[in-house]
């Protein structure tokens, strides 16, 4: 079975272990997502980082908050990073949440914070 947008979530990837490589774990969140904004667009990627999402409930006009989302890529895969020594499950349901509130069917939830690139997709 063929996955889904593989030929952009294995840009990302190359992209997510080209920073690691470079920068290895111990810093801020920020200073990866700067790093693999740089790295998408070498590999040409389209993509937004930091898109903020208003978040409704049920028949609520108006919004309950806001979430961001770390990146978009291509309007198609979203990206959530992490610079944190373990992922726990509450790090894979907020990616999951961030999904759905973005109407999206693909993500990576890559952390540069292990002393390995873990990726969950």
């Amino acid at each position: 079975m063929e996955l889904k947008y593989k030929d952009i979530t294995e840009k990302i990837i190359g992209a997510s272990f080209e920073v690691y490589k470079f920068l290895g774990n111990g810093f801020q969140e920020v200073i990866y997502q700067r790093a693999l904004a740089y790295e998408l667009s070498q590999y040409g990627l389209i993509f937004k980082r930091e898109i903020e999402r208003e978040i409704f409930y049920k028949d609520l006009t108006e919004p309950i908050g806001r979430r961001r989302a770390d990146f978009v890529v291509e309007k198609k895969v979203l990206v959530e990073l992490k610079a944190i020594i373990q992922l726990e499950d509450a790090h894979m349901a907020q990616a999951l949440n961030y999904l759905k509130a973005y109407k999206l069917e693909v993500g990576l939830l890559i952390n540069f914070g292990s002393k390995s690139l873990p990726l969950r997709d």
